[in-house]
């Protein structure tokens, strides 16, 4: 709950508007997993609060550590679900991937998420939960809204979450320390855009919306073209960062081409581009390509006047890829049933 939430809810229940202050505190910046841990609101009071609420907060139930000390995280939602987390470190930065749905409807060919099917949004709560339970949430820098799912298509809870995150009474994070990834939902973007300075990440993948939409059937419901024109009313020349995301595959769009057709389709905005090594997934017939290829595709961009990066590849011992280990955990639960 937000703040105006927790005390419209504890005067309901008779409690005093100002413990809400108090409830805030303990949740989000004392990170307390019992309403008996809060010792400075009365103990009759923290008995009723107990009779009506719970924190919400839930351990993860698994743990994957990779070499390279990326940890994938899973927890458990919705009753018998699970959704994934990603920490990963980098020097005196710690990003947390964070899930916004259990599965997803957009489909994408090479996306393990979108394999499960949709099941169901996350309420903010399991959205919050990821971050706030998480063992290593003191060393947090960042957040990503990229993990299972499309934020856009759960744009309330992704509101709420990013309202928790970045207000005075819970972690006062500011919006420069988020992202939020999405296909392209023109009515959810359009709110992101004009809600706040968060950064945002564009799942590009293909300059041609007849080969992206072989790719990502949300293309046709959202094509890129608009997606673009819409990103070009906004300024993004301050603090504020645009980046397409590209995942690169063999054959597919890696060529000469493909990336004059990206530098046309992007023309005119101030943004950049995360090249991103392809996890492979089973029966997909698309295949990664090679460290030459890559750089070969980030200097010819950066050359033609769109700075360019090449994501580094973390986590692959660790079912890398998105929603890869969840499906193993639902399957696993499925056979045992």
């Amino acid at each position: 709950m937000t703040l105006p939430q927790i005390k419209e809810a504890v005067t309901e229940i008779g409690m005093p508007a100002f413990t809400a202050k108090q409830i805030a505190d303990w949740i989000y910046c004392k990170r307390v997993s019992d309403i008996s841990e809060m010792t400075n609101i009365s103990l009759k009071n923290r008995e009723t609060l107990a009779q009506h609420f719970v924190t919400g907060f839930a351990p993860p139930v698994e743990a994957m550590r990779s070499v390279d000390g990326t940890i994938k995280y899973l927890y458990k939602v919705n009753g018998d679900k699970f959704v994934e987390a990603v920490y990963i470190p980098d020097g005196d930065r710690a990003t947390l991937c964070v899930s916004s749905q259990v599965g997803c409807k957009m489909g994408c060919l090479f996306c393990m998420t979108g394999k499960q099917r949709y099941t169901a949004n996350l309420t903010a709560n399991e959205i919050l939960n990821q971050i706030f339970a998480l063992p290593e949430f003191e060393r947090l820098t960042n957040i990503v809204f990229m993990g299972m799912g499309e934020p856009c298509d759960n744009l309330a809870n992704l509101l709420q979450t990013i309202e928790v995150l970045t207000a005075p009474y819970a972690t006062a994070w500011s919006p420069h320390r988020l992202t939020v990834s999405t296909v392209g939902i023109r009515k959810g973007l359009k709110q992101l855009l004009d809600g706040g300075d968060y950064h945002i990440a564009v799942s590009l993948h293909h300059p041609d919306p007849a080969r992206r939409s072989e790719l990502m059937p949300a293309e046709r419901g959202y094509s890129i073209t608009e997606v673009v024109e819409l990103l070009k009313r906004y300024d993004f020349s301050h603090q504020r960062r645009l980046t397409f995301e590209y995942i690169v595959f063999k054959g597919v769009n890696d060529s000469n081409t493909d990336a004059r057709k990206l530098l046309k389709l992007l023309d005119g905005l101030d943004c950049r581009i995360n090249l991103i090594r392809y996890h492979a997934i089973p029966n997909v017939p698309l295949d990664g390509v090679d460290g030459e290829s890559m750089t070969r595709l980030r200097d010819y961009l950066t050359a033609n006047g769109i700075f360019t990066t090449i994501r580094a590849s973390r986590g692959e011992d660790i079912f890398a890829a998105c929603g890869m280990l969840s499906t193993v955990k639902q399957n696993q639960k499925e056979e045992y049933q």
